[in-house]
């Protein structure tokens, strides 16, 4: 796909400040500091569209980049860093809740790891949390490119494994040095927008 327009149009809190476009919506899930705002900028080719920040848990809100004026990604607050407050994470996975469980237009979550590690406890929840509501998803596993090219299988299989994925085609390798996974990565986008134009929606 080639990117012509991309501009973040709000970052939300509640469904009373969500867009209302009924554009396809895909969402980015992952620890703080994973590469999801990377990975944003990468397939956009855009230096800094997605913000990227130095001090994990910063993002607090649901960013909703609008692209093309066809779809949106949506990037959600980042989980696992413990500096939060409790009360401050109980309060964003309420938000996340509400956003994943009610929203219509949400027509695929990308849960994003590090490739390097095999993924925590807080990804195999989120990814038990997507099943849990029966969305459909797919892993993005960043910063290939920091492992040796010999010991990429032992890496994807043993997170594919961690996260019992049913398929080779559920984790896609990414690096936003690299390129590597952009192709596939669109391939995919481009199919669930596909599926997306093909349902009535209300």
């Amino acid at each position: 796909m080639h990117v012509q327009d991309a501009e973040i149009v709000m970052s939300a809190v509640d469904p009373k400040q969500y867009p209302a476009t009924g554009f396809a919506e895909i969402a980015l899930a992952g620890r703080s500091n994973v590469g999801k705002s990377s990975f944003i900028n990468k397939l956009i080719n855009r230096k800094a569209l997605a913000r990227t920040s130095s001090k994990p848990g910063k993002t607090q809100t649901l960013n909703f980049y609008l692209i093309n004026n066809s779809f949106y990604f949506v990037d959600v607050p980042g989980y696992g860093y413990a500096k939060v407050s409790k009360t401050e994470r109980a309060k964003w996975g309420q938000m996340l809740e509400t956003y994943f469980t009610q929203r219509d237009t949400l027509r695929h979550v990308f849960l994003v790891v590090d490739f390097r590690h095999e993924p925590t406890e807080d990804d195999i929840q989120m990814k038990d949390f997507i099943e849990y509501y029966n969305l459909p998803y797919s892993v993005i596993a960043t910063k290939c490119d920091k492992i040796p090219r010999g010991k990429w299988n032992q890496h994807f299989y043993r997170i594919k494994k961690a996260l019992n994925l049913p398929s080779d085609e559920s984790l896609i390798m990414f690096s936003k040095e690299t390129g590597e996974g952009v192709e596939k990565a669109w391939t995919l986008i481009e199919g669930i927008l596909a599926e997306h134009q093909q349902t009535p929606h209300n």
